[in-house]
Parts: structure tokens; C-alpha cells; sequence
């Protein structure tokens, strides 16, 4: 496996990665992301992604955006080392002054980043 920069040629790698059941459900936020709204999104933060190659395929991404990890997996990949690779590499990349805001009833990230080393420090409550 390879971390290598997101280009262009990614971007829908993301978007798709980000909108499959399995994955999207991981995530903070969880609307169906639209290809226009992500393109502007991509123009504006793409150069903050990289992209998990496995011989040169694409398997999954990790970004940091205002210093928050956004990492996904293509679900055939989930439970082989993917996630932990890729956020030891961005702590390689980045340095260990970073934070990943995760959802409490996502086990497989909470036990990821504990993984790689980080700690629960906050809870944050909304009303919904």
C-alpha cells in the first residue's frame, strides 16, 4: 500500500467512497453528497486528501480538514490495516497535532484512532 496525493482523477473515487452504504453511515454528516457540490468542495480542499493506493488501485482516502481526520474505505478492504495505515501515514505527513471527531456508536473508528494512538477527550452533545 501507498498514500499518494489526491489529483482530479480521485475526486469521484471520493464521492462515491463517501456515498456507499457501509460507509456513509460512518460518518458526522450523512446526506447523499451531489457531484456539483463536490467538485466545488474538492476545488477548495482537495489538496488536504490523499489517497490509499493498493497496486495502484484505489482503496481508500484520508483528509485533514481544519486539523479533523475524514478517512473511508472501500468496504471490501474494512478490518485488513487500511485505516490504520493511512492515519499513520497522515501523522507521518501532518505531525500528531491532529484530531478525528467521530461518532460515539462508530466502534470500528473509535477502536481505529485508539489504535493509532489517540485518545477519547471530549463528547459533544447536540439536540437534534
Amino acid at each position: 500500500m501507498v498514500i499518494v496525493a489526491n489529483t482530479p482523477k480521485y475526486w469521484e473515487f471520493i464521492r462515491n467512497l463517501r456515498n456507499m452504504d457501509g460507509v456513509k453511515q460512518g460518518f458526522i454528516r450523512q446526506e447523499k453528497i451531489k457531484k456539483d457540490s463536490h467538485k466545488e468542495y474538492m476545488k477548495k480542499y482537495g489538496d488536504y486528501f490523499y489517497i490509499c493506493l493498493d497496486e495502484n488501485k484505489p482503496i481508500g482516502y484520508i483528509g485533514l480538514i481544519d486539523n479533523d481526520i475524514r478517512v473511508a474505505t472501500i468496504p471490501e478492504y474494512h478490518r485488513k490495516g487500511v485505516g490504520t495505515f493511512m492515519v499513520n501515514e497522515l501523522i507521518k505527513i501532518c505531525g500528531a497535532d491532529i484530531v478525528a471527531k467521530v461518532k460515539i456508536n462508530n466502534e470500528a473508528s473509535l477502536k481505529l484512532f485508539q489504535r493509532c494512538g489517540f485518545k477519547i477527550k471530549y463528547y459533544l452533545l447536540e439536540i437534534e
